[in-house]
């Protein structure tokens, strides 16, 4: 069964750190595109971040840009997303997901997603 598992969200104060992994079974992460979403309660869910297959590209939405840096590690197959200076803003539920094909940071067309972490950020 093919399946991602997200994982490292909590409760952190504002202009602290979280890094959220995302984990794969049952096949190999470094076939797929990945990228990172997040969803905010009323909001609807948008693309944070990217990766190519072979690590070689990313790409970041622009309230993430500078903040956010996502990174592979095909030896774990594990995809991960360093999240540093956190907002109140960046306040959701974080998912990864997985396609073989380029879809960017639009959430159409990813074929796997994980269940989601939730990330909150406050004082």
């Amino acid at each position: 069964q093919l399946q991602l598992v997200e994982s490292g969200g909590g409760l952190v104060q504002p202009g602290g750190s979280l890094r959220l992994s995302c984990a794969a079974s049952g096949f190999t992460l470094d076939s797929y595109y990945i990228g990172w979403f997040r969803q905010a309660p009323g909001k609807e869910r948008e693309g944070v971040s990217y990766i190519s297959k072979t690590g070689g590209f990313t790409n970041y939405a622009d309230p993430v840009k500078g903040r956010f840096t996502i990174s592979r590690d095909t030896a774990k197959n594990m995809v991960y997303l360093q999240m540093n200076n956190l907002k109140p803003e960046d306040t959701a539920v974080y998912y990864c997901a997985a396609s073989p094909y380029y879809r960017g940071l639009n959430h159409m067309g990813y074929d796997l997603w994980g269940q989601g972490t939730q990330v909150t950020v406050s004082s």
